[in-house]
């Protein structure tokens, strides 16, 4: 089956939700699987889909610092999407594409990160269920969605990453945003320019190599239809308060 590779392009927070949404829409009408590579202007929060809104994002310095919040259809937790420190992928096809367990799913798209790294000379590890480490450190978070015949995995690749903003913008008590529990996080978690000097383009065109391993692809943009539907859902569900804190 041929995929439609996108190349990088930056959008919203609710704009890249809705994207989502509408290559799933097309798809389950008999459109062709996808492969999407994406950054978020402005930075943003997004919190999975069964988070309560209040008790994981500091609204009001989000509000401050022109960080936007949204809520994915995925689930897993909140995640701090900083403009210039991450590429996001999403991953969509037919269901019958993609193994049927969730780790061994989670396993061969993950495996695609893990490529692009070692093309880069960096040696990375699938850490179930759903993360990638270098050095045990995690460098990428993913999740999924399964609906109505069509699968989602969408996930981040860490270029650089600030543990300090992150505690600003996530519901954490000051008692807790202590050095200590900083350096316990950065023990934990890396990035890109952590471990090696490498250009986001060259990561940028490293994914799109690892991820053109093994199927047939072909680049590809946004039609017009879904850029017009993506605003239509970008504004009428993933920007509305009701949607953002549905729970």
């Amino acid at each position: 089956m041929k995929y439609r590779m996108i190349p990088f392009r930056y959008f919203s927070a609710a704009m890249n939700m809705a994207i989502d949404e509408t290559l799933m829409e097309g798809i389950r009408a008999g459109g062709a699987p996808v492969i999407r590579f994406y950054g978020w202007e402005p930075s943003a929060v997004s919190i999975g889909y069964f988070q309560g809104l209040e008790y994981e994002v500091n609204r009001e310095a989000c509000r401050r610092g022109g960080v936007d919040v949204v809520r994915r259809i995925t689930g897993g937790g909140a995640v701090f999407h900083d403009r210039d420190g991450e590429i996001t992928y999403s991953i969509l096809g037919p269901l019958s594409e993609f193994p049927a367990d969730v780790i061994e799913s989670y396993r061969l798209i993950c495996g695609h990160l893990i490529d692009a790294f070692a093309m880069l000379g960096i040696e990375a590890a699938f850490q179930p269920i759903n993360d990638v480490t270098v050095d045990e450190k995690k460098i990428s978070g993913n999740a999924q969605a399964r609906k109505r015949g069509v699968f989602l995995q969408h996930g981040t690749i860490l270029y650089r990453v600030s543990v300090e903003t992150m505690f600003t913008l996530l519901t954490v008590s000051e008692e807790k945003v202590s050095d200590k529990l900083i350096r316990s996080v950065k023990k934990r978690v890396t990035s890109l320019t952590d471990v090696k000097p490498v250009a986001f383009e060259e990561l940028a065109a490293a994914l799109e190599r690892a991820f053109s391993q093994g199927r047939e692809v072909e680049l590809g943009d946004y039609t017009e239809e879904e850029l017009t539907r993506a605003r239509q859902l970008a504004a009428e569900k993933y920007s509305t308060e009701a949607w953002i804190a549905m729970r």
